[in-house]
């Protein structure tokens, strides 16, 4: 993987993925809300909060650093970024797996091998 230097870290202890499009004149404080009232999280914890537009061209994350909002925005020139169907659930991701995201790779492809438990091999 090519180094990247404006990306979030990969041991950042918590990653949510916002499933909804939203409308992304909303800036940091506008998406904190979104944070706070819909999904009853506190935008002030320090995780990382991924939202996508409805054409899904366009990535914007916010986090709370310290004494402020980071957003980190990143539009697509061609194609479209993979993103979970909506439904309820929040999506939780790790460091490596946002950074696959925004490099564009479907997360819902990107599963290993099932784990096998044997009790005997005959």
């Amino acid at each position: 993987m090519k180094l990247r230097y404006l990306r979030p870290a990969l041991n950042l202890p918590q990653i949510f993925l916002y499933r909804d499009p939203v409308d992304f004149r909303k800036q940091a404080h506008g998406l904190a809300v979104l944070i706070e009232q819909d999904l009853g999280h506190n935008p002030f914890s320090g995780a990382l909060y991924a939202f996508t537009n409805r054409h899904r061209n366009k990535i914007k994350c916010v986090m709370w650093e310290d004494n402020g909002f980071v957003l980190y925005y990143k539009g697509l020139a061609e194609e479209k970024f993979k993103w979970p169907k909506a439904s309820d659930e929040l999506v939780s991701l790790n460091g490596e797996q946002i950074n696959w995201l925004l490099d564009g790779y479907d997360l819902s492809l990107m599963q290993g091998h099932k784990t096998l438990h044997y009790e005997a091999l005959c």
